[in-house]
């Protein structure tokens, strides 16, 4: 009887439920599209590095604010901070210095150019602790790095940008930097390619072995510091040896806080998650708006029906139809009619998900619960929006009601 009521008002019907249907596509929509990208993050910072340790001047994460005076004033974390925690942290396996080139640089082969990259200087270590491995020639050695061999790996970004359609193994690059001329490097090897993070490709960079990268720019000091433990079960206690021996290092006392940073794949997912969190608040806020105007929607067509159907109403009384009977056909109606909109609502939004994930470089993916929780929402409005339009129908008289036209 409530479909039949629906399908007699077809159009009155979609008119009614769209804000509903406006809310709940919101909501799947939105959840959709943030569980694919939760899904995908977990996987890129996976691919960063496994079970690493990042060791930083500065706090990891999102800031609205310059650093403060304390902060900009703190100590660089220098390759000899590496050094002690390779040798006086017995969790650790690995450690891994990494520098960034400052300023503008450009790197050159014959008429290509690249001049928007990462020139990083890295240990042979960075393999290993980065999970990133040589897909074409070879890594750097102890030896080119002791010996600031003039060689270079290239990210898989910058090898097909200069070449094309050539094999870059062996092959003479020039690159110059804000404080020094162009010089020239043999290209000895090839990075994997590494999946892109939020759309931002992470294959785009030079890495150069790190004495050499010293010999370039020998007024940078700062770095930052990757290391690996020995296996996930000893993170806890690498991140605790790592912190003492930094504190030694910079001659911390005790009741001094840490004037360094240390932060893991989980504290980078926590990072992630905070800013998620805030897209949900704006979705719930959406949805709410919708679902409300769609509550009152549903309320207002079902006094309109109660008003048109008075006369049943009066014939149901007359033959023995009870308060409850006629309330509880009137919730369910109104129940019927918003639920009708979640499930189109549902539907849409999964739709707009796949779309989005279609044409761009963003992940979509929603679980059943959502899907429960988004109809059981879209219940619940009809439910609670047409308590009062039952309430009205149950309790009108059976005889004014039998004379009404």
């Amino acid at each position: 009887m409530a479909m039949a009521a629906i399908r007699a008002h077809k159009m009155r019907a979609f008119l009614t439920v769209l804000g509903v249907l406006v809310g709940v596509t919101t909501v799947i929509a939105m959840v959709s599209i943030i569980t694919g990208l939760n899904k995908s993050m977990a996987e890129q910072i996976e691919s960063l590095g496994s079970n690493v340790i990042y060791v930083t001047k500065f706090e990891i994460g999102i800031r609205f604010e310059r650093p403060s005076e304390e902060e900009r004033n703190r100590k660089p974390i220098t390759f000899e901070d590496a050094v002690a925690v390779q040798e006086l942290c017995p969790s650790v396996d690995a450690v891994s210095p990494q520098n960034w080139g400052p300023g503008p640089k450009t790197v050159k082969y014959k008429d290509n150019k690249v001049s928007q990259f990462e020139l990083i200087g890295v240990m042979p270590e960075y393999e290993v602790v980065n999970n990133n491995y040589i897909e074409e020639g070879r890594f750097f050695t102890d030896s080119d790095v002791n010996y600031r061999a003039m060689v270079t790996v290239l990210g898989v970004d910058v090898a097909e940008t200069l070449f094309p359609n050539l094999d870059p193994i062996g092959k003479q690059i020039s690159i110059g930097g804000r404080n020094f001329s162009p010089k020239r490097f043999t290209v000895i090897g090839v990075m994997e390619k590494r999946p892109s993070i939020l759309g931002e490709s992470q294959n785009n960079f030079v890495l150069l072995p790190h004495d050499t990268y010293k010999k370039l720019y020998p007024e940078e000091k700062e770095l930052l510091l990757v290391a690996k433990p020995k296996s996930p079960k000893l993170m806890e206690q690498a991140i605790d040896e790592i912190t003492q021996v930094m504190r030694i290092r910079r001659g911390l006392p005790a009741d001094k806080p840490n004037d360094f940073a240390l932060a893991t794949q989980d504290d980078l997912m926590d990072m992630y998650r905070s800013i998620t969190s805030a897209i949900y608040l704006v979705m719930v806020v959406i949805s709410s708006i919708g679902l409300l105007v769609g509550g009152v929607g549903v309320m207002n067509i079902m006094l309109v029906s109660v008003t048109e159907r008075t006369r049943e109403i009066g014939i149901r009384k007359a033959i023995g139809a009870r308060k409850k009977d006629i309330l509880w056909q009137f919730l369910i109606e109104a129940m019927a009619l918003s639920g009708s909109g979640g499930i189109l609502g549902i539907i849409i939004g999964l739709l707009l998900g796949k779309v989005v994930a279609a044409v761009t470089p963003l992940a979509a993916g929603v679980s059943l619960f959502w899907i429960i929780l988004g109809f059981s929402f879209a219940v619940s409005v009809g439910l609670i929006f047409g308590i009062y339009p039952a309430y009205r129908a149950a309790r009108l008289d059976p005889i004014v009601s039998l004379r009404y036209e």
